[in-house]
């Protein structure tokens, strides 16, 4: 592919050739026609307007030029404030007040009005970048009073009195994802522009400060991920609602055994807690969404050969239900096997993202024509669910924010640990990162795609998570929404007083102060789910504890109270019995005398 059809390519998949449902007779110059009456923009033309304007802006910089950048989109401030700071340019946002510009030679005359105008910038930007023009209309008409060249982005349904005002019009759709990549755009065209300006002038010198900047931009360049707490919460009336997940279907891969923790069948039907499986726990669920808002989510369950008979089995206790189930076809997993992830070829470059093939789950459906089925009955959106992860929640307000801004694709992703610790920003402003390396990122298992949208993935051999994230809209969701199920001591967590379920939703127990799970490690023995059984009469209370290590022979009783840091080792030969209604509290256990004197 050459670098044309490649920047090509990323304008399509940010929807900048997406325009509006009205084309002004000005803006045909930038459009190839219409479809579904809505305009479709020329991606050329746009690619030909973005260099132009990044080579003015680039000019602009080479001369130490003042740019002012112009947005009232809360989508974008994130994106703004990071490029501003990477560039070193302060984030003026004195033109939220009326006459900034015009009023500028003389701030004495309004100092009534706002005591902080005294502090704007005492001369007129040399150029100003508006990223949704069709709001900020008043700043275009006082940039053309001083006659202060403009950069904005302009739709197809811009009235001529603002467009003619622009000096560099980019015909795009103002979508996050394609303002995030003209920022990006931005910042690389500013910094090159500096290290050459500074080459010339023979300041060779790269300082700690230029090399942290550079890191900043060639980290933030990989991924641009959107907070959950920044999402708009759904609308109040429930028809609407309902006429949103009446767009919506379920799809659950069960690709994985329980053989890993000693269960003999699909670990989605392995019985979590209180009599309810991983399944069970995904119908209850849906049937709790279906109840409030009258709705009928179908729930499509793609199964391997190995779990297929036995889910069919599992399935009989739920009659009556819009469940249907898919078995892989030897086609399948042929059409599949190109893209199946480098661990499972025991190559040692594995992405964490690839947790799962997803050709594996979309075959079937794309082979056996169920997604045509599901378009014509309205169905718009999928619903993926890549693993056993109990804390998945199907969220009407993630499918309202994509609806809305016509994402084709979104990923669930969570901060790991140590992105958390080492970002300081996404721990008191937003709580998660908005621009971090990829590699600060775990994908939990779980993704939205737009059902016309599937086909074009297939046709472009787009069907590993990995690359999907480089490209596609990411949104950054609580922990509390990844609770996988891989070892027995998930189980040991899950059957705990620290979770309940509610209607398929696991509920974190309100009397634990400590806002994260405690750290669990059982030892060899407690590692098949039959021993793990057998070893606890009954889960201990667990709401004080901040770690627990077992290793060895150990047995628990009933009504164990664990606090603090708790350590059990047996060695061997050694076998410790914890007896009923024992309270331990930051205590290492090595053999059974160390248990005298325990409250109980």
């Amino acid at each position: 592919m050459s670098f044309h059809s490649a920047v090509i390519q990323k304008l399509l998949n940010t929807n900048a050739h997406i325009g509006r449902r009205v084309t002004a007779n000005h803006f045909k110059i930038f459009s190839e026609g219409t479809r579904n009456g809505v305009s479709i923009v020329d991606s050329d033309k746009t690619l030909i307007c973005i260099r132009n304007a990044c080579d003015f802006i680039g000019h602009l910089s080479r001369n130490n030029a003042r740019l002012l950048f112009v947005n009232t989109n809360s989508l974008f401030d994130e994106i703004i404030a990071q490029m501003t700071k990477a560039i070193g340019i302060k984030h003026d946002t004195t033109w939220r007040l009326g006459g900034f510009l015009t009023n500028s030679s003389s701030p004495r005359r309004f100092r009534g009005r706002n005591k902080k105008f005294n502090i704007c910038a005492p001369h007129a930007p040399d150029c100003i970048v508006i990223f949704d023009t069709e709001r900020k209309s008043s700043v275009i008409k006082e940039a053309n009073r001083l006659q202060i060249p403009v950069v904005g982005l302009v739709d197809s349904s811009m009235p001529w009195e603002t467009y003619s005002k622009i000096t560099y019009p980019v015909p795009a759709n103002d979508s996050v994802e394609f303002v995030y990549l003209f920022c990006n755009l931005i910042t690389k065209t500013i910094l090159k522009e500096k290290k050459e300006a500074m080459a010339v002038r023979g300041e060779g010198t790269v300082t700690r400060g230029d090399v942290e900047q550079d890191d900043l931009i060639d980290q933030t360049a990989q991924k641009f991920v959107f907070p959950y707490d920044k999402l708009p919460a759904i609308p109040e009336d429930i028809s609407k609602t309902k006429e949103l997940l009446d767009k919506l279907v379920i799809v659950k891969f069960n690709g994985s055994l329980g053989t890993t923790i000693g269960f003999k069948g699909p670990k989605c039907t392995m019985e979590i807690g209180g009599g309810l499986s991983c399944l069970d726990l995904i119908i209850d669920q849906i049937e709790a969404l279906n109840a409030k808002y009258g709705s009928d989510i179908p729930l499509f369950l793609v199964n391997t050969v190995d779990a297929h008979r036995k889910i069919l089995q599992f399935l009989a206790k739920h009659p009556n239900k819009n469940i249907h189930s898919v078995e892989q076809s030897t086609n399948d997993l042929k059409d599949a096997s190109p893209y199946t992830p480098s661990s499972a070829k025991g190559q040692g470059h594995k992405d964490e993202m690839d947790s799962f093939n997803l050709a594996e789950a979309i075959f079937p459906l794309v082979n056996n024509r169920k997604l045509d089925i599901l378009s014509s009955q309205g169905r718009e959106y999928i619903l993926l669910l890549g693993s056993d992860n109990l804390g998945c929640v199907i969220d009407p307000k993630i499918l309202n924010y994509l609806v809305q801004n016509h994402i084709e694709l979104c990923l669930e992703v969570t901060p790991k640990s140590s992105a958390k610790e080492e970002s300081k920003y996404s721990q008191d402003e937003a709580k998660t990162p908005i621009l971090t390396p990829k590699t600060n990122w775990r994908f939990v298992d779980t993704m939205w795609m737009n059902i016309e949208s599937v086909e074009s993935l297939v046709a472009k051999g787009r069907l590993t998570i990995s690359k999907l994230f480089d490209q596609q809209f990411a949104l950054s969701v609580p922990n509390s929404r990844y609770l996988p199920v891989e070892a027995t001591s998930d189980l040991f967590l899950l059957q705990s007083d620290l979770y309940t379920f509610v209607e398929g939703t696991p509920t974190r127990n309100t009397a634990r102060e400590n806002p994260s799970d405690p750290s669990i490690q059982l030892g060899p023995v407690f590692r098949n789910v039959d021993d793990f059984k057998e070893r606890f009469k009954a889960i201990p209370s667990i709401l004080g504890l901040d770690s627990l290590k077992v290793t060895g022979d150990v047995w628990f009783g009933t009504g164990i109270t664990l606090k603090g840091k708790v350590s059990i080792h047996a060695g061997l030969g050694v076998r410790i019995v914890i007896p009923d209604g024992t309270v331990l509290e930051n205590r290492t256990i090595a053999r059974q005398k160390d248990l005298e004197g325990s409250s109980s």
